[in-house]
């Protein structure tokens, strides 16, 4: 093995252990019963496993049995909306040739630009009067949304790399555009279209301020939400009890992520992402 190999072996390797160490804070510390919860045992291994004890008193008091449904809703619903609005957006703009398509481009990509909190009071407001507060389809909707100009990006940018002769070729043998958009290059697009379902599942899952602002009761409110409930000072819980609902609520990204990384890979492969 060369130098080179070695060191960046070695760079890899570092680097992993840097990712590690917190990971092992959270497992080890998360498993700590109550009675051990000390700041100067931090890195020390629990005498006990306290784990599935922890577990159950932060479900209990943070009810995230409902919390954990609904935001499978959301991350499942909205990422699967945004990711086929944002491919019929990019196929307008890119395949069809939509008149003017740079300036529909930046209109549906510009509402990135603004902070996410200039949202909270127009959104607060606004669901209240349409009577979409504290309810499941109010939040797939901003969701849904929030998610649509990420979508449209990437796929405007990799529509325009394929041929438009192969647009051309369906439409003379008579195919219609919705027939070329769902069995042509929606199938053609499909490791584009993982990668960007699996990044915006992501990043519904871990949505907070969204969840705080629009939703109150236990049925509807993000999981984030819940987490965050119990680190208040009258929750009642300690630190093992919220590492423990924490470690529990980052697996299902985890397992989104090791299920479907052959398509993550190809889609990173593409160069659009």
């Amino acid at each position: 093995m060369t130098a080179r190999g070695v060191l960046r072996r070695g760079v890899v390797l570092a680097l992993g252990l840097v990712w590690l160490v917190p990971l092992y804070l959270l497992v080890v510390n998360a498993a700590r019963p109550p009675s051990q919860d000390d700041l100067s045992q931090l890195w020390r291994l629990p005498s006990s496993f306290g784990l599935l004890d922890n577990l159950q008193v932060a479900w209990s008091r943070a009810g995230l049995g409902a919390s954990i449904a609904s935001t499978f809703l959301y991350s499942l619903v909205a990422p699967a909306l945004a990711v086929v609005v944002g491919a019929s957006a990019g196929f307008a703009i890119s395949v069809l040739r939509l008149r003017h398509g740079f300036a529909w481009f930046v209109f549906v990509f510009g509402g990135t630009i603004f902070p996410v909190q200039m949202l909270i009071v127009p959104l607060f407001i606004g669901y209240g009067i349409t009577d979409v507060y504290d309810t499941r389809h109010g939040l797939v909707l901003i969701y849904t949304a929030v998610n649509v100009p990420f979508a449209a990006l990437v796929m405007r940018n990799f529509f325009t790399n394929v041929p438009h002769s192969l647009y051309e070729a369906a439409t003379i043998d008579g195919a219609s555009t919705w027939s070329v958009f769902w069995r042509i290059f929606m199938p053609v697009s499909s490791s584009a279209l993982v990668a960007i379902f699996i990044l915006e599942f992501t990043l519904t899952w871990n949505d907070l301020l969204f969840g705080l602002t629009l939703s109150a009761t236990d049925t509807v409110r993000p999981v984030m939400t819940a987490l965050a409930s119990l680190q208040s000072a009258y929750s009642g819980t300690t630190a093992p009890d919220v590492l423990a609902a924490a470690l529990v609520v980052s697996l299902p990204t985890i397992v989104v992520f090791l299920v479907a990384q052959r398509f993550f890979r190809q889609g990173l492969a593409l160069g659009q992402l």
